[in-house]
């Protein structure tokens, strides 16, 4: 296959059926009825005005769309731009808002399945709640065993809903009868004040737009479509909205409107005797449809978001685990399944505290994003540069950050309680985890730490007091041989600047083992000679990059053993040292055979083979897994440093070709390379990484993680391409536990 990019086939519809499908969920088909009852007729009015403060938020998120189409999405916008401490309160809130939603769309579709079949209640839940946590429990499942909805699975089932809803609409406005909107007390019987009161409560039915920008990779001509797609759907939902709100209450008075499934009691009252049973079944049917995609989708969304968290540091690598069959973030799905399911037993008869709950949540994170896209502007980031401008700069994220916390202030308290729990939550574990973790400042700590002189001296303590400590990132470099110094510690270099860290060259002496090393101490003045000149040299070169450097000199019998002890004694995040010919080395790993068969690396390990450094072209081959993760983060590193093209490399199985450059897809995405070029091969591995590699100037490469005894029975392809190659190879290993039969027998 010819080394290209995806093709962008994604359309404008498709684009947009994924944030249509989306919202057009338990919002219609449960929440009129709820509605009604806080505004009356007049909720009409409330849905209009959330789809305005939807469409102003919207204009952000396409401008941050065009410019970062990355997972996590709003998340990683004010991550990047605010900095880590409100990227905490992003992730917690959009995390825990969609866990709201999700149990909001789970009771939802618990009230139409209670109308096909008897579902009885259980202890202190009522049979909807019941319903839902069995539909929860799918869900789980179903993401857990990593289903996939496609762009076209998705089109479908937008268009079925659409259409139904249109039948829906002409049946309706046959029999709708403005007396029955008007009622007795007018169109505003609690009056025009309680229009915002309605907004809080239906917001929810406006949480889908964002997802769009997560594909806008994937987009035909992007900066056109993926703003058009995402105010164009949030206008269509909101005129969806508003007409089938406003023909419900003109044909069930609105204190009669049902509170569990609105849409069947109208159905029953808008089609001839004929046909009603059946209207009411497809319409009940299209209300489970409707609320499973939007559940399945916000648990999808979910895990994509502790996904970009975890590999900010913001939360632990724990909770983004892969399953070893299903490839899917299991821990995080279940974690989240498990938030869901107590939300659903707890709060499943306070429909209105989910909603407003998960509301609350993703209104503060739109504000944020707001906030977020004035910082990239103002800070002028040099690599943002959108295909998309928000109309009325300024004006427009100003509005949509005070909309969105004006609209808070409608919600109950105990809705604004439990958000205040989470941001809370969220702060105290950034100052006790994620700043102890991440490494990203933000845009706007980096804005006024580097204009400290000319900013007022609260703005610059406050950011210095939230500043990531993750500058404690330690990247250990091993020397030994004068040749290689400098690439070693260029590479170093070039990775603890990006992650704001210090690099400690360390001049290993290996003596033989019939010398006592007390007698090596004996000759401590030409040990410290050789040592000082060699570390001079280190410090000298990276200091060009603008580093911290320490060094130190340890003398030792075993050179690999002492590195290990060294890298736990100096508490190095990650150790870079030369590909060495020593007779204990492993094929494919930066480990001894005695280390690989009885312990666990002390952290991250870059094990370079060195033949001129030029990271000008980098060529990453990637199946999955762990090492390959951290080969992700150092070609991120690398990219940022030197400007270098990247280029992705999946190898499939003949006639899979498709299914590799879907997987490639979302690991460029997930991985932070969306830019990056795609290549897909088939056949032999070594044969297709070895072709590619003739056009880079770099291989980064996942070290095996194939058992010891398997290694040395069959060979490594990993050893094979280092030496078939003609660039240089970085070899990467990720740190993490494995036991010892794994070590011995495993195959990943």
């Amino acid at each position: 296959m010819s080394d290209e990019e995806l093709a962008k086939d994604l359309g404008l519809l498709s684009a947009m059926t994924i944030g249509i499908g989306t919202m057009i969920g338990a919002g219609i088909f449960v929440l009129p009825g709820v509605a009604a009852q806080e505004a009356g007729p007049i909720v009409v009015a409330s849905f209009v005005v959330g789809g305005v403060v939807a469409m102003i938020n919207a204009f952000s998120v396409s401008e941050l769309g065009t410019a970062m189409p990355k997972a996590g999405g709003g998340y990683y916008y004010i991550n990047r731009s605010l900095g880590p401490l409100f990227g905490s309160i992003a992730g917690m809130g959009d995390w825990m808002g969609l866990a709201f939603a999700s149990a909001f769309y789970c009771i939802g579709f618990g009230q139409y399945l209670t109308t096909l079949a008897p579902i009885p209640g259980l202890l202190f839940l009522t049979d909807i709640q019941v319903g839902a946590l069995i539909a929860g429990g799918i869900f789980v499942g179903v993401n857990y065993a990593g289903a996939k909805e496609t762009g076209g699975v998705q089109s479908v089932i937008v268009l079925i809903l659409l259409s139904i809803l249109s039948v829906f609409a002409v049946f309706g406005w046959l029999s709708f009868d403005y007396a029955t909107l008007v009622g007795d007390g007018g169109l505003t019987p609690m009056g025009y004040g309680a229009i915002l009161p309605g907004t809080a409560v239906v917001f929810v039915s406006f949480l889908g737009y964002a997802k769009i920008a997560t594909v806008a990779e994937e987009l035909k001509n992007p900066g056109r479509n993926l703003p058009i797609a995402v105010i164009g759907s949030v206008a269509l939902v909101t005129v969806v909205y508003g007409i089938l709100v406003t023909i419900m209450l003109g044909v069930v008075p609105w204190p009669e409107l049902s509170k569990d499934a609105p849409m069947a009691q109208v159905t029953e009252l808008v089609f001839p005797g004929g046909l009603t049973g059946i209207a009411v079944t497809i319409v009940t049917l299209a209300a489970l449809l409707a609320t499973a995609s939007s559940a399945n989708a916000s648990i999808l969304a979910s895990a994509r978001i502790n996904f970009a968290m975890g590999r900010d540091g913001i939360v632990t690598d724990w909770l983004n685990e892969i399953h070893p069959s299903f490839a899917t973030p299991y821990r995080s799905i279940l974690v989240t399944g498990g938030v869901i399911i107590v939300f659903i037993a707890a709060l499943g008869q306070q429909l209105e505290v989910l909603a407003k709950a998960a509301s609350v949540l993703h209104l503060i994170v739109y504000a944020m994003i707001n906030v977020g896209l004035i910082v990239f502007r103002e800070a002028d980031v040099e690599e943002y540069d959108p295909d998309f401008e928000v109309p009325l700069y300024p004006i427009t994220p100003i509005l949509g950050a005070i909309a969105s916390l004006a609209l808070v202030t409608f919600m109950d308290t105990i809705e604004i309680a439990l958000s205040l729990l989470f941001v809370v939550t969220a702060v105290a574990w950034y100052l006790a985890y994620a700043r102890r973790h991440t490494v990203y400042e933000g845009a706007l700590g980096e804005f006024v730490t580097e204009r400290s002189e000319e900013m007022p001296d609260i703005a610059v303590s406050a950011a210095e007091t939230v500043a990531p400590d993750g500058g404690d990132y330690r990247v250990m470099v091993p020397l030994a041989n004068p040749d290689h110094q400098q690439t070693l510690i260029t590479l170093a270099s070039a990775v603890a600047k990006q992650r704001g860290g210090s690099v400690l060259a360390t001049h290993v002496v290996t003596v033989p083992d019939q010398t006592p090393l007390a007698s090596a101490r004996d000759r401590a003045d030409d040990i410290d000679a050789t040592s000082e000149q060699l570390l001079d040299r280190a410090r000298e070169d990276a200091e060009t990059f603008g580093v911290e450097v320490d060094t130190a000199t340890v003398v030792s019998h075993q050179g690999y053993e002492a590195i290990f002890d060294a890298a736990r004694t100096h508490d190095a995040d990650l150790v870079v040292m030369g590909w060495g010919p020593d007779s204990h080395w492993s094929p494919g790993r930066a480990e001894s055979a005695v280390d690989d068969m009885t312990g666990n690396p002390p952290c991250d390990f870059l094990v370079l083979r060195d033949r001129g450094f030029d990271p000008a072209r980098i060529l990453v081959p990637t199946a999955g897994g762990p090492d390959s993760d951290l080969s992700a983060q150092i070609a991120t590193d690398l990219r940022r440093e030197f400007d270098a093209d990247v280029t992705l490399l999946y190898v499939a199985d003949e006639g899979e070709s498709a299914e590799g450059a879907d997987f490639l897809a979302n690991w460029a995405d997930e991985h932070d390379l969306g830019s990056a070029k795609l290549r897909v091969e088939t056949g032999d591995v070594e044969t297709a990484i070895e072709t590619a590699a003739t056009d880079a100037s770099l291989v980064v490469l996942g070290a095996s993680e194939r058992g010891l005894l398997q290694r040395l029975v069959s060979g490594s392809v990993v050893i094979d391409v280092v030496d078939d190659v003609d660039c240089s190879v970085v070899l990467a290993q990720k740190r993490h536990e494995r036991s010892l039969f794994d070590r011995l027998f495993g195959d990943q």
